[in-house]
């Protein structure tokens, strides 16, 4: 278990870059767009963030653990972005990785 999470870890430090594609938009808002769905975002952003775990240890696992939790960010993240919608799994569990 502790392997899997140091092997996430390692492999959080390499998803930045990809995950900025996603940094603005998985709460449902930017700043820009801040709008009367405000409410609701910061709920969105508990949900994603509270994925992290599971994220860690799908991307270690390559695939082959998947969580409750992640799953439902994974959908909320595909409901929300368009770019998510393209995304595999595994670069979106990156993405709540780097995120912070």
């Amino acid at each position: 278990m502790k392997r899997l999470l140091l092997a996430a870890a390692l492999l959080a430090c390499t998803a930045p870059a990809f995950a900025g594609s996603f940094a603005g938009t998985t709460g449902g808002a930017t700043s820009a767009g801040t709008s009367a769905s405000s409410g609701s975002s910061s709920g969105d952003d508990k949900l994603v963030l509270a994925a992290r775990d599971d994220a860690a240890l799908f991307v270690a696992s390559d695939g082959a653990i998947r969580g409750a939790r992640l799953e439902a960010a994974l959908r909320q993240l595909r409901e929300r972005d368009a770019a998510a919608r393209e995304a595999s799994d595994l670069d979106l569990a990156r993405a709540i990785l780097a995120r912070r």
